[in-house]
């Protein structure tokens, strides 16, 4: 099983970001934070990589109903989404899995919710 869904755009990566951000907010998340792995790194250590940039997307309705079912699910939330720039100069937008990453926590109540932040993420990178 996959851990991600992924959708190769043909557009700058500040566009790409946008867009991005833009079809998560149209389907019902947040986008709650923003991490510049690439600049964080060359701030950090000096290293040089590709423009990578997290962003951790959260639909309060799921995330809610995750945590009434389990209080540690917090530990895996929000569901990153990365934005990455390739070698060949498209963009690359990826999406966590929920349900491959919530499979560790064995708890059966989770996996309705999971399922449903599952088909959200796909629409997600689908549409983009």
């Amino acid at each position: 099983m996959s851990y991600y869904f992924s959708k190769t755009l043909d557009l700058p990566f500040t566009e790409a970001a946008d867009h991005a951000r833009a079809v998560i907010t149209e389907h019902g998340f947040g986008v709650l934070t923003e991490i510049d792995v690439s600049a964080t790194l060359k701030k950090k250590i000096g290293a040089e990589i590709r423009p990578y940039l997290i962003l951790g997307a959260c639909n309060p309705k799921m995330a809610y109903q995750a945590i009434q079912a389990e209080d540690k699910i917090g530990l895996m939330l929000p569901c990153n989404v990365i934005v990455q720039e390739l070698e060949n100069g498209k963009v690359e937008v990826s999406g966590v899995d929920p349900v491959a990453s919530m499979q560790t926590v064995e708890n059966p109540a989770l996996e309705d919710t999971a399922g449903k932040v599952r088909a959200m993420m796909k629409d997600i990178i689908a549409s983009l």
